[in-house]
């Protein structure tokens, strides 16, 4: 899986909390009320929609002008996804799920029993 950079990230943060597709423009003006007093160039904000494109995490509408982007996936999907990537790369899975299922909250655990039951949808 491709790794994000940390504006990547931001750019990816902003696309899963919009309701529906932005331009770059938009995304641009969300990002700069984010960062406060930092002010990025759109073309700035296209090279990074580019590259996010190219790493499978964005999709971009040409039908329009100008171009409107959203995410391929969820954050939820991502987080998942990001996980079972390190779980599978982890030598000893099982040791590696006892350490995580023993740092869980009592809530958490609770979650995971549920889930693994199936007795709660995700």
């Amino acid at each position: 899986m491709a790794t994000l950079g940390e504006l990547e990230r931001t750019v990816m943060d902003v696309l899963w909390g919009a309701d529906g597709s932005l331009s770059a423009n938009e995304l641009r003006d969300r990002l700069d009320s984010a960062n406060g007093a930092k002010e990025l160039a759109v073309t700035t904000v296209l090279t990074v929609l580019s590259r996010l494109e190219n790493k499978g995490f964005v999709e971009r509408d040409r039908s329009s002008r100008p171009h409107l982007y959203r995410s391929v996936t969820t954050r939820a999907e991502h987080t998942a996804d990001l996980m079972h990537e390190v779980l599978g790369s982890a030598p000893d899975r099982e040791a590696a799920l006892a350490r995580f299922v023993g740092q869980v909250s009592p809530e958490e655990a609770e979650t995971l029993r549920a889930l693994l039951s199936g007795t709660r949808n995700s």
